[in-house]
């Protein structure tokens, strides 16, 4: 499997994602990887670090996409960033999927213009895996299109669950829909009209749920637009780095407090472990013709590194397909999907990318 990293992009790179991209071939055998960049300053850090020359090759990128820089300024006047660069590659097949930590909103265009949606996919969204007491559910979409219809929120939940299933294993995994309340009245036209249709569906569908009820278990796929999606997954990277530093003050406040965390360090390791973004390694871009994996712009070694690993397995599941077949299922059954969504389906490139990508998202 050849993987195409963005070697320039996130906030610690080219340091991290190189260091990244050594210890996974180092680790995993079938995997190979481009690094994608400035060539000099790559292979100056290569020097000094020990790996399988056959299965970690380097392509040259003469510019980098700044966080600052808009989608469409990026793809009109950056045509030799890091991160299309590395996207031509699985366009031209080269490299079987690409992963990068840089501008997400870049990252999104650029694979939306030159890898298209897969078949039957309106709009592609970003499935982040987050943690619960009862083990993981999928938020869907994180973070890719502010703006959606009810058809939209439809086909994210499709193009979950069968990413859920595939990934987890679990046949009908439940969804539900992020609103202000349990009651299918409750929110705002978008969610009460997108009840509807997923209450129409084939889907496992639960209902509703408060934000305060998906860290609870009580759902595997959670559904909703790029705003909500990606404002839920900041703040709850924010809270538990908070809750995390809270903790740490207090016990260093007293020395009953350093006996009782020496007693539970196991405890509090696993729940950083649990609420590290590093241990997800990044959130696939579902709906493109192609794999792309989307990393924290602060990814550190260890994220990049569990983003490639994660890229992998998903190549090997052939999820685009698994995902393109459930649309196409559900388009050609009795779900609302084939009459609400025939002319969305239809929509082209340009005209989504005006509507629905986040520019400035890291």
């Amino acid at each position: 499997m050849i993987i195409a990293l963005d070697a320039m992009g996130g906030d610690n790179a080219p340091k991290v994602t190189i260091e990244g991209a050594v210890e996974s071939v180092n680790r995993y055998n079938d995997v190979s990887i481009i690094l994608v960049g400035d060539e000099e300053v790559i292979r100056k850090r290569l020097r000094s670090k020990s790996y399988p020359k056959d299965r970690l090759s380097i392509r040259h990128a003469s510019q980098v996409v700044d966080m600052q820089e808009t989608p469409t300024r990026a793809l009109r006047h950056k045509r030799d960033s890091s991160i299309r660069v590395a996207v031509e590659l699985v366009r031209d097949a080269e490299a079987g999927a690409v992963v990068s930590a840089g501008h997400s909103g870049v990252a999104l265009a650029t694979s939306l213009t030159l890898l298209k949606k897969a078949p039957g996919v309106d709009r592609p969204a970003i499935a982040a895996f987050m943690p619960t007491l009862k083990g993981r559910f999928l938020l869907i979409d994180a973070g890719a299109n502010v703006d959606c219809k009810p058809i939209n929120l439809l086909q994210f939940a499709i193009m979950g669950s069968a990413y859920y299933s595939a990934v987890m294993g679990i046949l009908a995994p439940k969804v539900a829909l992020i609103s202000i309340g349990e009651e299918d009245s409750k929110g705002n036209d978008l969610t009460k009209e997108a009840f509807k249709l997923l209450k129409a569906s084939n889907l496992n569908f639960v209902g509703n749920i408060e934000g305060k009820d998906i860290f609870l278990g009580a759902a595997d796929v959670v559904v909703c637009d790029g705003f909500i999606g990606n404002t839920t997954l900041k703040i709850s990277e924010g809270l538990a780095e908070v809750i995390f530093r809270m903790l740490k003050e207090e016990i260093s406040n007293s020395y009953v407090g350093k006996l009782g965390y020496f007693l539970m360090k196991p405890a509090f390791r696993s729940f950083k472990k649990n609420t590290d973004y590093a241990e997800y390694g990044g959130a696939p871009l579902l709906g493109i013709n192609g794999t792309c994996i989307i990393c924290h712009g602060r990814s550190s070694s260890k994220a990049i590194r569990n983003a490639i690993k994660v890229t992998n397995q998903l190549v090997k599941v052939n999820i685009n397909k698994i995902i393109s077949d459930a649309l196409l299922t559900a388009a050609g059954s009795d779900s609302p999907l084939t009459v609400a969504g025939a002319d969305s389906i239809e929509r082209s490139s340009n005209d989504m990318q005006g509507q629905g990508l986040i520019e400035g998202q890291d």
